[in-house]
């Protein structure tokens, strides 16, 4: 039995409930139960951990019933690669499958892919001290990358597509309907930015799709969540958090740059991350260059915008 199906939470000193905001309006059935936050109550002043959860419930929340992430029955698949990301994944999903309205289940897989040093026990420990239903996949693909990858060379981009290839063939044997997986917010930002600068093109990473293979649904619950949040909770927990790096490769250098670019954006403008991800929520398809869209949206000439509209940008004070 799945934990969630039964049982209270374990929380010393605090109780449940269920959190309605706004109207139902004219939201179907799902979506309005959908748009509840599970959050704690706490009986007194809240610690750290009980804040930062609260808080990313609710982002959790709203990406779930804003893209209609999950449906009554399903089967779940939390690919946990023993980082922090994908760890909070895990224990929000439990939490929410405990007081959602709507039925589904939940099962943690971890991937082993051989690469030197890895030791999954810690994670299996935490699966089952959780009663969390999980399975570890063993699939040597870190031997064929490097059998296929020249000395020098960034395998990071085949080791991926090896490893969502294993991902999605574990979902189909253990009929799973959905894939979740632990990109978050700045992962959202940092893939805007890489495709601008390098691929010439406007876009970022869906919330949900469909697979490659066309077989499965691929879900990120936490596509409005901070990663410092998820970092700080992470911490507070205790989570067991397995070291990375085994393969020795460092992470991509464009990645790492449009990190750093971020980061010196910060500096001069606090909201500049909260900025870019409500961009990506606020597009105006008749101000962009693609006459192809222009098309497809049945656009004849753009207009300018209303100038009674409230300036929504951040104040010279915060963003000079």
């Amino acid at each position: 039995m799945l934990p969630g199906q039964s049982g209270d939470p374990d929380t010393t000193g605090a109780r449940w409930e269920p959190r309605v905001r706004g109207k139902t309006g004219a939201r179907n059935a799902l979506d309005r139960r959908l748009s509840q936050r599970y959050a704690i109550v706490p009986m007194g002043q809240p610690t750290e951990a009980q804040r930062l959860e609260k808080k990313l419930s609710r982002e959790m929340a709203r990406a779930v019933a804003g893209f209609r992430m999950l449906r009554d029955g399903d089967k779940v698949m939390v690919a946990v690669s023993g980082g922090k990301d994908s760890l909070v994944l895990l224990h929000l999903l439990l939490r929410l499958a405990r007081r959602a309205p709507v039925r589904f289940s939940v099962v943690a897989v971890h991937l082993d892919q051989g690469q030197p040093g890895h030791d999954p026990a810690p994670l299996v420990q935490w699966f089952q001290s959780l009663g969390c239903a999980y399975h570890v996949e063993k699939d040597d693909t870190f031997s064929a990358v490097r059998a296929l990858i020249p000395e020098g060379k960034t395998p990071c981009s085949l080791c991926a597509r090896l490893r969502r290839a294993v991902l999605y063939r574990v979902a189909r044997e253990l009929g799973c309907t959905r894939i979740a997986l632990g990109h978050h917010r700045d992962d959202a930002i940092v893939t805007l930015l890489m495709n601008l600068v390098y691929e010439g093109q406007l876009k970022s990473m869906p919330a949900k799709l469909v697979s490659d293979d066309g077989e499965n649904v691929v879900i990120r619950p936490l596509i409005y969540c901070a990663e410092a949040d998820l970092g700080q909770l992470a911490e507070r927990m205790g989570l067991p958090i397995l070291p990375c790096g085994r393969c020795g490769v460092q992470p991509d250098h464009k990645r790492k740059v449009m990190a750093r670019w971020l980061e010196e954006l910060e500096r001069t403008c606090p909201s500049v991350r909260s900025s870019m991800i409500a961009a990506l929520a606020n597009v105006r398809p008749s101000h962009l260059l693609d006459p192809g869209l222009w098309k497809k949206l049945d656009l004849e000439v753009a207009r300018d915008d209303d100038p009674e509209a409230p300036v929504t940008a951040p104040e010279p004070s915060v963003c000079p």
